[in-house]
């Protein structure tokens, strides 16, 4: 087995943070520095972290566990756009970009912690 380096699914968690620092982060109020700013960081960069932490651990039970944990900060991520759009911040175009990539990144996480699943 390789690394987690070389997975998909980490590639695109990684891209998906730099969407999201640049696309969003980037253009959000200083007043949202340690609210909603703060908030996106943390989930965004989770997924990545997570996916890591998980090939980290000695099962794939516990592997498993920070997949779902990455899934959940995905769903996170996904709602604080949502929010951020609904504010005003940022227009349903400009978010369509970063929204997309954390679909996709959702969907082969969750292919990832079925193939896992398989194995239990």
């Amino acid at each position: 087995m390789g690394s987690y380096h070389d997975l998909v699914v980490f590639k695109m968690s990684r891209q998906l943070t730099i969407m999201t620092y640049k696309n969003v982060i980037s253009k959000l109020p200083p007043s949202e520095t340690y609210a909603l700013s703060s908030q996106i960081r943390r989930a965004v960069t989770s997924i990545t972290f997570n996916i890591a932490e998980g090939f980290g651990r000695k099962t794939i039970k516990d592997r498993i566990h920070f997949l779902y944990i990455a899934r959940g900060s995905a769903y996170e991520l996904e709602a604080q756009l949502i929010t951020c759009m609904d504010i005003g911040y940022l227009t349903k175009e400009e978010l369509l970009p970063v929204m997309q990539m954390q679909d996709q990144t959702t969907r082969i996480l969750m292919r990832l912690i079925r193939s896992y699943e398989l194995k239990c």
